[in-house]
């Protein structure tokens, strides 16, 4: 899930400033300019929220609906592979995590949910014993819950709407364990409710990304901002601004001397 823009710049970074024989000597970085490959990520995300939004639904029974086996095809191409080659798109632009973190790697969740369900696969008719397969089931959920909690600690300094959606895809993703583990069609039916808010959530966000890649869009859907990575942006300008107006200073003062 991608949020940068594809804007050429140079970034001139002020290191630490040398005074030697009364001259100064700014260091300066050029960083490279970003990829002007389209940014894949709302792609990804629309793809991540029709799939979840439809599964979901299934687990709330909507319509008297208990096989949830029509998901497959969502699972494998629009989950699957529409993220998958999101995913890969991300690489060359740079994004890691938007590649890695919430791109690809829920593409093979969903590639690999919907190999269990597909009939062929043999995976469900080879448990026996449907306690062994709820208990199966149950720790393939739980895998996903922690992989999603170890997703949400990097983006602590990214915008809230993405710590909001992976935080309400762990609860699910818990509930959806619990309901295997449990039986209880209540919990399953808890973990269809708040994977139906998730997909709205990923929905918003990926309207959101949208409109950012518009250059003149007619409204802008806000994602938020931390508190501490609003602090933490103010302080780092802050910080720049100072040491800029200390090369400054010490170059007009130097040019003083030179000048008397």
């Amino acid at each position: 899930m991608s949020t940068d823009k594809n804007i050429d710049k140079i970034d001139i970074e002020h290191n630490e400033k040398s005074i030697d024989n009364n001259s100064i000597n700014p260091t300066f970085q050029i960083m490279k300019a970003p990829s002007r490959i389209a940014n894949p990520g709302p792609a990804g995300i629309f793809s991540f929220a029709s799939t979840t939004f439809l599964l979901s639904m299934y687990n709330l029974h909507a319509r008297d609906i208990h096989t949830p086996n029509v998901v497959v095809g969502m699972a494998i191409f629009s989950g699957g592979l529409v993220q998958f080659m999101a995913g890969m798109w991300e690489f060359p632009r740079g994004n890691v995590f938007g590649a890695t973190g919430t791109i690809l790697t829920y593409a093979a969740f969903w590639m690999s949910y919907g190999t269990i369900l597909i009939p062929s696969s043999g995976i469900l008719t080879a448990y026996k014993d449907p306690t062994e397969l709820s208990s199966a089931l149950g720790l393939y959920l739980i895998t996903w819950f922690m992989v999603t909690i170890m997703f949400i600690i990097p983006i602590l300094h990214r915008n809230m709407s993405f710590i909001i959606l992976l935080s309400i895809l762990a609860i699910t993703f818990a509930l959806l364990a619990a309901a295997e583990f449990t039986g209880k069609a209540s919990i399953g039916k808890a973990g269809g409710f708040t994977g139906v808010i998730t997909a709205f959530i990923a929905y918003y966000v990926g309207i959101s990304e949208l409109l950012e890649a518009d250059p003149k869009p007619k409204i802008r859907l806000p994602r938020g901002v931390w508190a501490y990575t609003l602090f933490a942006t103010i302080k780092t300008k802050a910080k720049a601004k100072h040491k800029i107006f200390c090369s400054d200073l010490h170059a007009k003062q130097s040019t003083e001397r030179n000048s008397g």
